[in-house]
């Protein structure tokens, strides 16, 4: 199944953008949160899209979108996946680098179980533990190319706080790609609220040629959520003679 087919940067929604208006009822033992985040679900149409696509979460579409645009998936490459649970971007990292014919790697990790796929290692890990990172260096086998990340941090309610924790996430995730990937490589990750953070953004435009913001179409306009890409990594050498 070609992760292309329909069109992709939105267009593989196709029919599905009509208003199915499916309206929930409050059940007795569900909060109105579950409910209003049960109606949004069903009448979302990337979530119609996904089932009818074959794709494991409506999250496929915003990689599909993102690497249309940017183009920073190729063949043969070696790819990290950070959060992959339950497998969407995996699923169109392993189609576009042709990991299914035995062109490229892909290694992912969460801390839920994910269903095996083709092609892909995949690993329950918490990516904060100290032993992450020579974990997944170990099973990569060399340098990456690209270093996905679409993890987001567990949130209390407090603005503040939430955003200091997702902006960690991001930041362990930013170093580790730095230890990773080749000179050239891409890293994308997902961010919140106001984007990301100014130091963040200092060190990412040090080590990479071009670094950007983007939301995808198919990211709930509703959604603070947001997306950092940074492309053209500029290797440990060249880290070394900016410093």
């Amino acid at each position: 199944m070609s992760t292309r087919s329909g069109g992709a940067g939105g267009k593989a929604t196709g029919g599905a953008n009509r208003n199915l208006d499916v309206r929930v009822k409050t059940a007795k033992k569900r909060s109105h949160a579950s409910t209003l985040w049960l109606a949004r679900q069903l009448n979302d149409p990337y979530v119609q899209a996904a089932k009818r696509e074959g794709y494991r979460s409506r999250a496929a579409f915003k990689l599909i979108e993102i690497d249309d645009k940017h183009k920073f998936l190729k063949p043969g490459q070696k790819i990290v996946d950070l959060g992959a649970a339950p497998g969407g971007w995996s699923q169109i990292a392993a189609d576009r680098i042709g990991s299914k014919t035995g062109k490229g790697a892909i290694v992912a990790i969460d801390l839920l179980e994910m269903e095996p796929m083709p092609s892909v290692d995949f690993m329950v890990l918490d990516f904060l533990d100290d032993s992450a990172p020579d974990i997944l260096k170990e099973r990569l086998r060399g340098k990456a190319d690209v270093v996905l990340s679409d993890m987001a941090a567990n949130t209390v309610g407090h603005q503040r706080t939430d955003h200091l924790r997702i902006m960690a996430l991001v930041e362990a995730a930013a170093m580790f790609a730095a230890e990773v990937l080749a000179p050239g490589g891409a890293f994308l990750a997902k961010v919140f609220q106001g984007g990301a953070e100014g130091d963040l953004l200092k060190t990412l435009k040090r080590d990479y040629a071009k670094v950007m913001h983007v939301k995808p179409p198919s990211s709930r306009k509703d959604s603070s959520e947001l997306y950092v890409l940074a492309t053209g990594f500029r290797g440990r050498a060249a880290q070394a003679d900016d410093d």
